[in-house]
């Protein structure tokens, strides 16, 4: 308890999570109200579905629109783009099937040849490896009616990019099962360019407030340490680091709420281009008039930047809710709003 002593002199600390399943814990185990008045935990960009941008929505829903035997993980399915949802097209009648595994799509593939597969890939470093091993296990079998939508995301350049945004924190926990991949060293940079302590932190009530602790401790000694010691090394997993290496390569991609960030995707390497559905197929949006309107209704862009908590959107419980979202975080369990919604602030 002498941390939080010390915390009562001086001005509230603001620590940033950036892992879905951080933020659930810490709304479901009220570990705000712990530290109320002296911490104020704030969920940034951790949800994967989440930080996917409305334009890219509206493309995998070109696909299915056109025929495309479309596979993705469950929570995607019911995100809403300007126009529809792949969700509204399953529906309509076309073809759209949720999977917990990209090679569950693969075996799709392999049982329907005569129909042309497209996998839509989400998520972070963590699920890379897999989408990665998919493709290379696509052209070993000589899979042909297999491709990928590559909507993959890094952490480190979003956490640059976070900071340009002028957002005032003085700490992250940053996510453990990245880390199980990457390491700490792609994370250095926080401490030794922005001045700003990351602890790595796992998943349980313990390992959360532990991690909170830690950066208490260390908040004017910039730093990285590693809690989730268990799971995470300073150098991560180097056979899954090379399987993403050998088929992905770092692109600019647009994020829900920063727009472009340099090199914070992963682009399939042309070796692997026949995998590629958007360099094999070409599909295109065609409709663009609404581009702009889910942003203008929702704040799920500004609560991932730390800008809102959910309950200062206005539309919060309102005509926001699960059975009926305005936008990604209260689709997705690892979406702040869903959290909060459940379990409160």
């Amino acid at each position: 308890m002498g941390s939080l002593r010390i915390l009562t002199k001086e001005k509230e600390i603001k620590i940033m999570e950036v892992c879905g399943t951080h933020s659930e814990v810490i709304s479901k185990f009220a570990i705000r109200q712990l530290y109320k008045e002296r911490v104020k935990l704030i969920s940034g960009p951790g949800c994967p579905v989440c930080v996917i941008p409305p334009e890219d929505i509206d493309l995998v829903v070109e696909y299915a629109k056109n025929g495309f035997r479309v596979i993705t993980f469950g929570d995607l399915v019911r995100v809403p783009g300007t126009t529809s949802s792949l969700l509204i097209e399953r529906a309509r009648g076309k073809s759209v099937e949720s999977v917990y595994s990209p090679l569950d799509a693969l075996v799709a593939a392999k049982e329907s040849p005569s129909k042309q597969v497209v996998f839509i890939a989400v998520g972070f470093e963590t699920t890379a490896p897999l989408v990665a091993l998919t493709i290379m296990k696509a052209k070993q079998d000589g899979i042909k009616n297999f491709s990928v939508i590559c909507l993959l995301r890094t952490m480190p350049n979003i956490l640059r990019s976070l900071f340009k945004n002028n957002v005032l924190i003085n700490g992250l926990l940053l996510p453990g099962h990245v880390c199980t991949i990457t390491g700490s060293k792609p994370f250095e940079f926080i401490a030794d360019e922005l001045g700003i302590t990351g602890v790595i932190s796992g998943f349980n009530l313990e390992d959360v407030v532990q991690s909170i602790e830690t950066l208490i401790k260390s908040i004017h000694k910039p730093s990285i340490h590693i809690q989730y010691k268990r799971a995470v090394t300073i150098d991560g997993n180097g056979v899954a680091q090379k399987v993403i290496q050998k088929v992905f390569e770092p692109c600019d991609v647009s994020w829900r709420g920063f727009d472009l960030v340099k090199d914070s995707g992963l682009a399939i390497k042309q070796e692997w281009s026949f995998f590629d559905a958007l360099k094999r197929w070409g599909i295109e949006i065609k409709c663009k008039q609404n581009e702009e309107i889910l942003e203008n209704i929702c704040c799920c862009g500004d609560i991932m930047q730390g800008l809102f908590t959910p309950i200062e959107c206005p539309l919060f419980k309102i005509s926001c809710k699960p059975e009926s979202p305005k936008g990604p975080c209260m689709v997705s369990a690892e979406g702040s709003c869903a959290i909060y919604y459940k379990y409160g602030g």
